[in-house]
């Protein structure tokens, strides 16, 4: 399998029982290879979704601290997210899914998890479609 960047839809759904995507998200993350990139702007948002659940946000931080993810800064790339942003001004696209897409601008041939159906329709590079892994393209 390819090398993946894990968006925060999976993210909650793993650590949140009672999310619709739970069992997809327990099930694919058994099956994700070692090295999963993520960014901050991701995690931060993970922390803010999961405490609906009363989930508290340092086991977010305990998957990186684990392995079970690797940390990309993406400090050095505001002006390519901002691009992003402003491409996509008249969709959904909010900062964490514009640092998804550039991660996947940066590391050609990988996959995207998500469970954010917008994803289909974003692109890298302006024209590129992103192989996802993602409960509705199964």
């Amino acid at each position: 399998m390819k090398r993946t960047i894990m968006d925060a839809g999976p993210l909650v759904a793993r650590l949140c029982p009672k999310d619709e995507h739970h069992k997809w998200a327990v099930k694919t993350f058994d099956m994700l290879p070692l090295g999963v990139l993520t960014c901050e702007a991701v995690l931060a948002e993970v922390c803010h979704m999961v405490a609906k659940d009363r989930v508290p946000a340092g086991d977010v931080l305990k998957l990186i601290e684990r392995g079970g993810l690797t940390l990309v800064p993406l400090a050095a790339e505001l002006r390519p997210i901002r691009a992003l942003l402003d491409r996509y001004a008249n969709t959904p696209m909010d900062f964490a899914d514009a640092c998804v897409v550039r991660l996947a601008e940066l590391y050609p041939d990988i996959t995207v998890c998500t469970t954010d159906g917008h994803f289909k329709f974003f692109r890298k590079h302006g024209r590129e479609p992103i192989p996802l892994i993602a409960p509705f393209a199964t």
